[in-house]
């Protein structure tokens, strides 16, 4: 037996794409399959779109990196953007949404036993929630609950307490003299595109403010205009202390960042964090791409028009198939789909069958997570291929 040149973390499938053309993936035989994956809610502006490929093709002709020991005027007018669109003071790029929640959670520390007779040294820890899903680091796997992904790794990071997510009685009950913040998903992605409740987004707000904590929300996978909203804690008139995000601010090019207030980042000083192509010229670039096509009511506003007609759709088809589907949870163009059984064979038919790209999650899911640039050709093609997906699926033995 001998290893594969590409270490085997992945069960890669047989869809081997080699070009992109705008909301499709063409395979290297020439199979066409309509994307509604996005690279895992990355492609927001699909695979084509002009804007970000000039903006990346410009800067690489011009300078691809430097160290950030430089001033950084690329930086500075992402940095600019991001500020001034949400609740931030200040940000720290990375190059991968775990990074960019290893940089809040080290900001939230920080905040607590770097900030000199201010601080309380003894604050480390962070209470997050089941099935939570925050990157593949050491830090972000202790940060989950999930025994899939400790297996193998221990012993794990100390400091990090879990309770059931949306449970707001139960986070209440595990913060202590050691609580440093509280890390959450506003949507569970990975654990199966899952809401939280307005109750419990604006309880742990109240609960932060009341114990002096950090409230750190990882919208790794739900901000940047997914939701119809350029982060996803405008839609509970809330706003935390620290964000982390990442996939679609780049759109394809590798792109984190961590947002704070400029209190909660009083604690990262000179020396303290780090990253040496973090917030280099040509992810910039795409960032900034991104940034001009998406951070505008008149593109948000698409996105959640398109979230609701699909979504009202979906519930209408689910109807025909009582016995394979549940419910559809979700907002904007990030919808999950439940079924009554565990979802990945369904996931696996209509890549296979009907060239339809979608993603497995937990909590027997499937995700839609298209491009945020669909139009209704590219829905109604979706709904064909679901149609027809549906139709074919015989029902495992086991299940």
């Amino acid at each position: 037996m001998s290893i594969t040149p590409l270490m085997p973390v992945y069960p890669r499938c047989g869809v081997r794409p080699v070009r992109g053309e705008h909301c499709h993936l063409i395979g290297e035989d020439g199979t066409r399959y309509l994307d509604f994956a996005s690279g895992i809610a990355v492609n927001l502006l699909g695979h084509s779109h002009e804007g970000l490929i000039g903006a990346i093709q410009k800067q690489a002709a011009t300078l691809m990196h430097v160290s950030n020991l430089y001033g950084s005027p690329q930086g500075e007018e992402l940095a600019q953007w991001l500020v001034d669109k949400t609740f931030g003071d200040t940000v720290f790029f990375t190059n991968s949404g775990a990074e960019a929640v290893e940089c809040a959670i080290k900001t939230a520390r920080a905040f607590h036993q770097n900030a000199g007779d201010a601080g309380d040294k003894g604050r480390f820890e962070i209470i997050t929630f089941h099935n939570a899903f925050h990157g593949r680091t050491m830090a972000t796997i202790s940060a989950s609950n999930q025994e899939k992904m400790h297996h193998g790794f221990s012993p794990l990071l100390a400091g990090f307490k879990y309770a059931p997510f949306d449970d707001l009685e139960a986070a209440k009950a595990l913060i202590g003299p050691q609580t440093a913040g509280i890390l959450v998903e506003p949507i569970q992605g990975e654990g199966g595109i899952r809401p939280a409740s307005q109750e419990f987004m604006a309880g742990l707000r109240a609960l932060c403010d009341e114990h002096g904590l950090m409230l750190i929300l990882d919208e790794v996978q739900c901000g940047v205009a997914r939701t119809g909203k350029l982060y996803a804690y405008e839609h509970y008139g809330i706003t935390p202390d620290i964000l982390a995000t990442a996939k679609g601010i780049g759109g394809g090019f590798p792109l984190g960042a961590c947002i704070a207030t400029e209190h909660a980042a009083r604690g990262m000083t000179f020396g303290t964090h780090g990253s040496t192509y973090g917030g280099n010229p040509l992810a910039m670039a795409a960032g900034m791409a991104v940034m001009q096509a998406v951070a505008n009511d008149d593109f948000l506003g698409e996105v959640a028009d398109k979230g609701e007609r699909l979504r009202a759709r979906l519930e209408q088809f689910i109807g025909n198939y009582p016995e394979l589907f549940e419910l559809v949870r979700g907002k904007g163009l990030m919808l999950g789909i439940k079924m009554k059984m565990e979802s990945r064979p369904f996931y696996v038919h209509l890549r296979d069958n009907h060239q339809l790209l979608t993603v497995a999650a937990g909590d027997n899911t499937i995700r839609i997570i298209p491009p945020l640039v669909i139009g209704d050709a590219e829905m109604d093609e979706f709904f064909d291929k679901l149609s027809a997906g549906a139709a074919s699926f015989k029902v495992p033995e086991a299940a």
